[in-house]
């Protein structure tokens, strides 16, 4: 349940990463109220993931996932570049997020 519960965390921490280009500088209430939240609900989920998972690990997966789902998103919705090295680039964050779901014991 914890891992679950991380990635819930970091797939809100992709919402408030990708709220801040709406609220143009918080000067948009909405994006503003939006993204707030967004970011109080994935540090709550990620206190209540790392209760059980070591924090280091927990720590590095969640802002992967917040990592790769931006810079993701960043291409699709601001056309920002998606060369080769830089999904490689990517594709190696993906690896570690794996690698250290893989060696941790929970």
């Amino acid at each position: 349940m914890a891992w679950l519960t991380l990635v819930v965390a970091g797939v809100f921490e992709i919402g408030w990463a990708i709220g801040l280009k709406y609220t143009e500088g918080f000067t948009r209430l909405w994006p503003t109220v939006a993204t707030a939240a967004s970011m109080t609900i994935s540090v709550i989920l990620l206190g209540l993931a790392v209760r059980t998972l070591p924090i280091g690990t927990a720590y590095a997966v969640w802002t992967g996932i917040g990592t790769v789902g931006t810079a993701i998103l960043g291409m699709v919705l601001f056309q920002e570049s998606a060369d080769l090295l830089r999904l490689a680039c990517i594709t190696l964050i993906i690896v570690g997020i794996v690698g250290l779901k893989l060696v941790t014991p929970h």
